[in-house]
């Protein structure tokens, strides 16, 4: 794999709360942007294009017609929208930067990167940092929202809508997965991710072994076997002292210096070809702190460094 070089950065906002169970995250996208997103990324020498938000209906303007899929046509329709954008932002050769909004929004980010691989005859690896696998199905889940499916139905499983969302299924391998920070799982989701043999760094693997070894091991396996690399950063995965803004809180996660070793380390290996961020929810947060220490994230994730 060659290192990625990407001068523009185009942002697409996805304000998308209907997959979640509380309100709040559509206001994700904005509290990223007002927390400085855009100026930090422009001084570590990218150009950027916020191409604004994917337009979504408010949930009160719409009726749930299937409790074990919630407010399934509307995220199918804007996923799709998402997922065009997405599509032309790299067929331009530039690289998409998806704020969320749920983590509903990785249907429609890895539907386009999906297409724009296919066509291209590249390989799709997908490095997913989060505190849930998000591999329930219409049969499994316990609270019918559609942001605890994404990672099921991009490996193909699950409700048929959401898995041939945008004409390709599957969209992504599971040898070419990685899960990282996992501490919440469901039992039937562990059952399709040992089905699957789906690759799985839990918080008590990094608590064994060491962050450090864990993306030394994902990045060289990476490198070697995919050709594009799309990392899928929910905000829960870190500990909620830090970042108590999200929907679905979890203690015990990633420390400070493991959230931005990750990102340093994905830097450093200068492999990534897209990024998304999901579960900002400022109506929890405390002064937006959540969504800074989200940008000082992403901007690791970009090249800054220490020293």
């Amino acid at each position: 794999m060659k290192k990625i070089q990407r001068e523009i950065v185009s942002i697409i906002g996805f304000p998308m709360d209907l997959g979640a169970g509380r309100r709040g995250v559509d206001m994700g996208p904005s509290a990223l942007r007002i927390a400085g997103l855009q100026s930090k990324l422009e001084n570590l020498g990218y150009d950027v294009n916020d191409t604004g938000d994917v337009k979504i209906e408010i949930m009160e303007r719409q009726k749930v017609q299937n409790l074990k899929l919630k407010f399934l046509n509307e995220i199918l329709k804007t996923s799709v929208s998402l997922a065009s954008k997405v599509e032309k932002v790299l067929d331009k050769g530039n690289f998409p930067l998806c704020l969320g909004g749920d983590h509903s929004m990785a249907l429609g980010t890895i539907a386009g990167i999906s297409a724009h691989c296919k066509k291209n005859k590249l390989r799709l690896g997908v490095i997913w940092i989060d505190a849930h696998t998000d591999m329930n199905t219409e049969e499994t889940t316990p609270s019918g929202n559609i942001h605890g499916m994404p990672l099921a139905a991009s490996l193909g499983i699950g409700n048929d809508k959401l898995v041939n969302l945008y004409g390709i299924n599957p969209k992504l391998k599971p040898e070419n997965c990685a899960l990282i920070g996992i501490r919440s799982v469901d039992t039937a989701e562990k059952m399709n991710i040992k089905k699957l043999k789906i690759p799985v760094s839990t918080m008590a693997d990094i608590d064994k072994v060491g962050i450090y070894r864990i993306m030394v091991k994902t990045l060289k396996h990476f490198k070697e076997s995919v050709d594009h690399i799309h990392v899928s950063f929910d905000v829960d995965s870190v500990d909620p002292s830090l970042a108590p803004g999200v929907g679905t809180p979890i203690p015990g996660g990633l420390s400070y210096r493991e959230a931005h070793l990750i990102m340093e380390s994905i830097a450093e290996c200068g492999c990534m070809s897209s990024l998304e961020v999901a579960e900002v929810n400022p109506i929890l947060d405390h002064k937006n702190k959540t969504a800074i220490f989200t940008t000082d994230l992403i901007a690791s994730s970009m090249g800054q460094r220490i020293l």
